[in-house]
């Protein structure tokens, strides 16, 4: 096995966007080409007064364009980590890209047209746009398990980031399939279309009500109603906030092993939200009126959190203060 070396602990900033660039140029160039994108979208947001499925037109191109272009670059830095594992950085790499490319195109492309990209099963050409993104996100979410392989597989110098990045990427996985959720027809949609009634829309973001219903400022999440979105957002982001829990947490000057300890029970506590939301968005239960099982449920969640944090704490006022990781602090 091979041994273990740096990740990302010791660039100097000013030389992290060339770094970016050598462990994945069309990663890192299409993460740049997205914030473009965004710019455009934003230029779309205030000319443009149409509104398709209850939100402007040009909103859902300028969420996924931010969207897809922290992803690009989070995984372009994972890739830093991975300097023994070339094929699956350019394989990954260029197939990222390029499917996410093309979903944002078409979200573009159809937004342009008046219509909606997602579930739109209207006519031969939505179909077809449709069926791509759908066979594009699957194969990215395919290929990114590669990466969890690799990332699993290393000896990581950093032990917690090792392990924030092996759970984070672990959670993605699982938070971009419950988008599958999301693709199947709903009830009414197959009472409709054994009633002989055409088929225009097929799945939905909401659970329990038609999209387009009264939703949260921006991200458009039901107020009312269960919505997979919600779930599918933070599963998506576990790379991220679990990355930031590892990299924040070098300033905290303990141990390595409690600095280990507490990435551990920060990802246990991200998997059991996501698994809390995803139950609740499925019972047809918003975020913002859950019911008394639902409280119960997230109020268990926050005790047990607090109390593995207060544990950890309590574990690392016991490590004398003039030690860290064996060595005079």
């Amino acid at each position: 096995m091979p041994r273990p070396v740096p990740s990302i602990a010791s660039p100097a900033p000013a030389g992290l966007p060339g770094r970016l660039w050598q462990a994945s140029p069309p990663l890192t160039a299409f993460s740049a080409l997205m914030f473009v994108a965004a710019a455009l979208s934003l230029v779309g947001l205030v000319v443009d007064p149409r509104v398709i499925t209850g939100a402007p037109a040009w909103l859902k191109p300028f969420k996924f364009a931010v969207s897809t272009g922290i992803y690009s670059i989070t995984l372009a830095w994972i890739f830093l980590s991975l300097p023994h594992a070339p094929r699956v950085r350019r394989v990954v790499g260029w197939t990222t890209a390029i499917v996410l490319l093309l979903e944002v195109v078409i979200i573009a492309f159809q937004a342009w047209r008046g219509t909606s990209s997602h579930f739109n099963v209207a006519t031969t050409l939505d179909q077809i746009l449709f069926a791509a993104m759908g066979i594009a996100i699957m194969t990215q979410t395919v290929v990114s398990v590669s990466v969890a392989v690799a990332l699993w597989r290393h000896r990581f110098s950093d032990r917690p980031l090792g392990w924030a990045l092996r759970l984070g990427m672990t959670l993605t996985i699982f938070g971009a399939l419950t988008g599958a959720l999301m693709t199947t027809p709903t009830a009414a949609q197959l009472a409709d279309a054994r009633a002989g009634a055409p088929m225009i829309v097929s799945g939905a973001h909401t659970v329990g009500a038609p999209d387009g219903g009264p939703g949260l400022p921006v991200t458009g999440w039901s107020r009312e109603h269960g919505d997979v979105r919600v779930p599918h957002f933070v599963g998506l982001h576990a790379i991220q906030a679990l990355a930031l829990l590892a990299v924040g947490l070098r300033r905290w000057r303990r141990p390595e092993s409690v600095r280990t300890r507490a990435v551990l029970v920060g990802a246990a506590s991200y998997a059991a939200l996501f698994g809390l939301l995803t139950w609740e968005a499925l019972r047809g239960h918003s975020v913002l009126a859950p019911d008394a099982t639902a409280v119960t449920a997230f109020a268990t969640w926050g005790a047990l959190t607090l109390l593995a944090s207060g544990w950890i704490g309590l574990s690392a006022r016991r490590v004398p203060n003039h030690t860290l990781d064996g060595r005079t602090a």
